[in-house]
């Protein structure tokens, strides 16, 4: 009587021409390495601007020796030279807008001046000269707030009353642009004064958060 062997099917997967696990090790390795690199880069661009802005608005207003009529001239002019800078270099206004409304926000605040009022101006000059050049509306605004509030809270200001003057502004700037730019600001501002809730339900009626 012959024996029949019975070989169980092989049922092992194969894949042709596996990457080696090496490789991908150091291929995510440069990469790391590089984006570590890039961003380092823009913190310290970021920086520069922030201490370029804050020392030219705080030395201006001193030469002017008259703060508070000087100061909205003074912030309107920078927000368009940041806006004409980004329109030289073709990009640009979305990664510098924080750090010049930081600048402004702390050489104001370095003269003395009114945080709260100049925040208003800050916001609507970049909303609006976003509009103009053809930037995302929506993000200027919130990377304009997110400055405003960020300066704020570093020279000890009123965070709440200062959010809700920016965002309300940021609101405004856009109504001048068109509904769907009100409710792309809106949507992406809600995320700003999340947890402020007093602030969320003044500055952004209808909100989910004022509910």
């Amino acid at each position: 009587m012959n024996m029949v062997k019975k070989h169980k099917a092989d049922t092992t997967e194969t894949i042709d021409d596996p990457v080696p696990v090496e490789e991908i090790g150091k291929a995510g390795t440069t990469v790391m390495e590089g984006v570590i690199s890039s961003l380092k880069g823009i913190n310290e661009i970021q920086a520069e601007i922030v201490s370029l802005v804050r020392n030219t608005v705080s030395n201006t207003l001193r030469a002017t020796n008259v703060v508070a009529i000087e100061t909205i001239g003074v912030t309107k002019d920078v927000i368009k030279g940041a806006i004409q800078a980004s329109e030289e270099v073709g990009t640009g206004l979305i990664l510098s807008t924080k750090s010049v409304a930081k600048g402004v926000i702390m050489g104001v605040s370095d003269v003395g001046g009114d945080v709260v009022s100049i925040a208003g101006s800050i916001v609507k000059g970049a909303v609006k000269g976003a509009a103009a050049v053809g930037e995302d509306v929506a993000m200027v605004a919130k990377r304009t707030v997110d400055g405003v509030i960020e300066a704020t809270r570093e020279v000890g200001g009123n965070v709440e009353e200062v959010a809700k003057v920016a965002v309300t502004a940021a609101i405004d700037a856009a109504s001048t642009i068109g509904n769907t730019a009100v409710k792309a600001v809106k949507d992406i501002l809600i995320g700003v004064v999340e947890g402020v809730k007093e602030v969320a339900s003044a500055a952004v009626p209808n909100s989910r958060l004022a509910a």
